[in-house]
C-alpha cells in the first residue's frame, strides 16, 4: 500500500479583534479596541506575532514600542524600546513654532529623542535644513531613522556641543523638548513612563527646570535675530521657566492649549 503522511496540524487561527480586545481590557487598557485594532493590523495576519504583541502589551509595555510606531504631528514615528515616546501634547509645540517662524530655514531639535518634533516641523516647512541632538545613542539611532527622508542630520552629545559650530547665530527654530519631571517625583509617573522609558529623557534635576535652563542659557549665542526657542514644561514650573528664558535677554511669553493639555514657553531673540 502506498505510504499515507499524517496530515500537517492546521495552522493557527488568527485572534479576533473582540478575543483580543478582552484581553487588554481585562489588563487595564481603556482604548481596548483601538489597540487591538493596531495590534492585528502591525501583526499583519500573523498570530503568533499577535499573541507575543498582546502579550507584552498586557504586562505593560506601551503600545508605542509594541507596534514600533507613534502618531506624531501625522506622520508615523518610529520608536523603539529605551527610547522616549512622543506625546501628542507636543504637537502644540510644533504649531506654536510653524506660526512663530512659517519661513524658517535652520531647525535645530534638541533632547530629540525619537526625532518627532524636528520631524515634523520639516515635514511643514519643507526646505528647512534641520539638526537633531540627543545624548542618549539609543535615541540618536532612532532619530536618524525618522529624519533620513527629510536630510536631516543627528548629532549625539550634551545640548549644544553636539552641534556644528556654523550653526550659532543661525537658528531660526530651537526646539526643545527637555526633561522636565523633578527628580523625586519620577517615582510618581505612571508605569509606562516610569518602567519603559530612560530616566535621562525624564528627569529634570531637583526642580525639573535644570536642563531649561542650561538650554535658555546657551540659546542666545544659537538663535539667529528673531529666531524662536520654544520649550514644553508644566503649569506649576512656568513662572520659573520664564524667569529662565528672560534672564540671558530673550523676550518670553507662555502659550497655553488647556485642550491637550500643554504649556509651551517661547523666547524670542531680539
Amino acid at each position: 500500500m502506498p505510504h499515507r503522511s499524517d496530515p500537517s496540524p492546521p495552522s493557527p487561527a488568527l485572534p479576533s479583534r473582540d478575543a483580543v480586545a478582552a484581553t487588554l481590557r481585562a489588563a487595564g487598557c481603556v482604548f481596548a479596541e483601538d489597540e487591538a485594532d493596531m495590534i492585528l493590523a502591525a501583526a499583519d495576519g500573523d498570530p503568533g506575532t499577535v499573541d507575543g504583541m498582546v502579550a507584552r502589551r498586557a504586562a505593560g509595555l506601551p503600545l508605542e514600542l509594541v507596534v514600533g510606531w507613534a502618531e506624531f504631528g501625522g506622520r508615523r514615528i518610529l520608536v523603539e524600546p529605551g527610547v522616549f515616546v512622543p506625546r501628542r501634547r507636543t504637537e502644540f509645540l510644533v504649531e506654536q513654532a510653524l506660526a512663530l517662524a512659517p519661513d524658517a530655514s535652520v531647525v535645530v531639535d534638541l533632547c530629540c529623542g525619537s526625532g518627532a518634533v524636528g520631524a515634523a516641523l520639516t515635514a511643514a516647512l519643507g526646505a528647512a535644513s534641520l539638526h537633531a541632538a540627543d545624548i542618549d545613542p539609543a535615541a540618536v539611532r532612532c532619530a536618524r531613522r525618522n529624519v533620513a527622508s527629510l536630510g536631516g542630520h543627528v548629532h549625539q552629545g550634551d545640548l549644544f556641543d553636539a552641534l556644528p559650530a556654523r550653526l550659532r547665530g543661525r537658528v531660526d527654530i530651537l526646539a526643545a523638548n527637555v526633561p522636565y519631571v523633578p527628580s523625586d517625583e519620577i517615582a510618581l509617573l505612571p508605569a509606562e513612563a516610569r518602567d519603559h522609558e530612560p530616566r535621562v529623557a525624564l528627569d529634570g534635576g531637583a526642580d525639573g527646570l535644570d536642563i531649561l535652563r542650561r538650554v535658555a542659557a546657551e540659546a542666545p549665542a544659537w538663535l539667529a535675530p528673531g529666531g524662536h526657542l520654544l520649550i514644553e514644561t508644566s503649569p506649576h514650573q512656568a513662572p520659573e521657566a520664564l524667569s529662565a528664558f528672560t534672564e540671558p535677554g530673550l523676550e518670553a511669553r507662555l502659550a497655553v492649549c488647556e485642550e491637550r493639555p500643554a504649556r509651551v514657553v517661547i523666547g524670542r531673540m531680539p
